[in-house]
């Protein structure tokens, strides 16, 4: 069904997803983006939780056509390889949220406070600490694939300059002042997003979602795709997981994932 990687993987890394119900997994050392390897393997069948993961990137993908920098030994980079039912149809925008607020929960779990920046950043004290990407395989206009893609900071060696970036990044192990071993925390996230899928479409990811909510009650700037800008101050979400702000004018709704939210100075 697809190519299997040229060197058999890691001791840690087989215990980490030793017993999880995934379909199939591969791991590469170094890969190209595990995003566009997910994508090759939906197109060749793949079944639907496929799991691809690389211990480093070359050309790892972000949001809004960004590079995601995966250096090795220093991060998570994985992607499912995921096949909607009929009834998650209509809530694949939710997706990359549930990804982002599985990071979360399993970094709640080593005693941090991470927040997720609308609509699917995770961060810890203010730094990025992990991303997630959705890519979807059409035909027509259904969709048969979802290569959802989640990058993870573990390691400060994970986190490029200031200078590198549009928003400051930083990692989990900097965070909590010790060194985090990878593949067990990559286990957790897995586990968590297994249960919680089923719980997508409900508002408990929404609530979920808004209790962790960063800049809440903070001025923001929220730039959109078609060129304009909103200045306001974080309310909340909509039961819907829209953005609420307070502007000048009055509030505001953001429903557009692709916008760009970035705190005011």
């Amino acid at each position: 069904m697809f190519p299997l990687p040229p060197y058999p993987p890691p001791e840690t890394v087989q215990d980490a997803l030793r017993g999880l119900p995934l379909s199939a997994w591969l791991y590469y050392p170094r890969t190209d983006s595990t995003n566009a390897r997910a994508l090759a393997w939906a197109e060749a069948g793949a079944p639907d939780g496929c799991l691809v993961l690389a211990d480093a990137q070359t050309h790892g993908r972000g949001r809004l056509g960004r590079r995601w920098y995966t250096p090795p030994g220093a991060a998570l980079a994985f992607t499912w390889v995921l096949r909607p039912l009929p009834a998650e149809v209509p809530f694949l925008a939710r997706w990359p949220v549930w990804g982002a607020l599985s990071v979360a929960l399993a970094l709640e779990r080593l005693g941090l406070r991470p927040r997720l920046k609308w609509p699917n950043d995770v961060l810890l004290y203010g730094r990025k600490v992990a991303g997630v990407l959705a890519e979807t395989l059409w035909q027509g206009e259904a969709p048969q694939a979802v290569a959802l893609g989640i990058g993870v900071n573990v390691a400060p060696e994970a986190a490029p300059p200031d200078a590198q970036v549009d928003f400051p990044a930083g990692s989990v192990a900097a965070a909590l002042g010790r060194p985090v071993e990878r593949w067990p925390l990559l286990r957790a996230i897995l586990r968590i997003m297994l249960a919680w899928r089923a719980r997508v479409p409900t508002p408990a990811l929404v609530a979920a979602w808004a209790q962790r909510l960063a800049y809440r009650g903070q001025q923001v700037r929220v730039a959109l795709p078609q060129g304009e800008t909103v200045a306001g101050v974080v309310l909340g979400l909509t039961p819907q997981g829209a953005l609420r702000l307070r502007t000048a004018e009055g509030e505001r709704t953001i429903r557009d994932a692709v916008a760009h939210l970035r705190p005011e100075k």
